[in-house]
């Protein structure tokens, strides 16, 4: 595992393909690895990419790779995609998207299944995102599944949150209901040259003025990803955000309320994983669920004889 991090370290694909592939198994060392590649003193500039299905996302982000590298810095994707139900693995797989840029060596790209999490993100994400970070990425980008009002999960990853609207879609009025409105960071109108874009700007401009935003007000921008027009400001938007994370008291509340998030996660699953495995361990508590009985009275059982024997 040291000689893993190390490559990782390194800057070795192959190692980072591999100690993802850990992260996403729950490797018994996986905590242990992540807590050496969190002693890292690079920081890369994490950003989420959410919004519905058919929004653009994938066409926006392959534009945005272009831009980063054309500007001479890295980055590191995340496509969370959906699970298959054969094989467990990402439905789309990122063999589909972006494919111009895998001879690059200073891109990488990796999908990962949401493996039933409702969170618009895998379970893993965050692990993966740590490990890219590790790496010495400049960028690392995380493409949500899409799934409309699942997706507040990628405000415990990104530092920037981009939420892609298209217009006449009736987008703008599931996320306020989602609370997404209350994440973004950016606003981006992809496919603005379809019509109905400025009652769609109009339309968020109002619903910001209901969600309160103190520090910072989310620009809106717009985009045509199929013509790459827009994604210059859009970066520019997005290094402005950082910058005022980096040098405002409320940026560094919000990394400081992500570390909470981050450390709370760790702890809920190690602490579910633990408890699983007593209860599968034990043949009792089996033939006790095939009896049917009361889930609730079960699980506080359960839960007690779980404390018991921790002590």
């Amino acid at each position: 595992m040291k000689a893993l991090v190390e490559r990782v370290r390194s800057q070795d694909q192959r190692a980072l393909a591999r100690a993802i592939s850990f992260v996403e198994n729950d490797h018994p060392d996986k905590l242990s690895m992540l807590s050496d590649f969190a002693k890292t003193g690079h920081r890369a500039h994490y950003i989420g990419i959410t919004g519905s299905p058919g929004a653009g996302k994938s066409s926006l982000v392959d534009r945005i790779i272009t831009a980063v590298r054309q500007a001479g810095k890295t980055i590191a994707v995340i496509a969370v995609d959906p699970t298959s139900p054969f094989s467990g693995g990402a439905l789309l797989g990122d063999r589909f998207r972006m494919h111009k840029h895998f001879s690059d060596p200073d891109v990488f790209i990796r999908s990962m299944a949401t493996r039933g999490s409702l969170g618009g993100l895998a379970r893993s994400t965050k692990d993966a995102v740590r490990v890219c970070n590790a790496y010495g990425f400049d960028y690392v980008l995380v493409e949500t599944v899409g799934v409309g009002q699942s997706e507040l999960d990628i405000m415990k990853v990104a530092d920037t949150t981009a939420v892609v609207l298209t217009p006449n879609s009736g987008d703008v009025l599931q996320i306020f209901k989602a609370g997404i409105m209350e994440i973004a960071d950016l606003f981006v109108i992809n496919k603005a040259d379809l019509p109905g874009v400025q009652k769609l700007k109009t339309q968020l401009s109002e619903f910001m003025h209901i969600v309160h935003h103190e520090h910072w007000v989310p620009p809106i921008l717009e985009t045509i990803s199929t013509e790459n027009k827009g994604i210059d400001e859009l970066l520019h938007k997005v290094e402005q955000h950082h910058r005022f994370l980096q040098q405002t008291e409320a940026g560094r509340n919000k990394q400081t309320r992500q570390l909470t998030f981050e450390i709370y996660d760790i702890i809920r699953e190690q602490i579910w994983l633990d408890v699983k495995k007593f209860i599968e361990a034990d043949d009792e508590k089996q033939n006790t669920l095939k009896a049917g009985k009361n889930p609730y009275t079960i699980a506080k059982e359960w839960l007690r004889d779980w404390k018991r024997e921790r002590g």
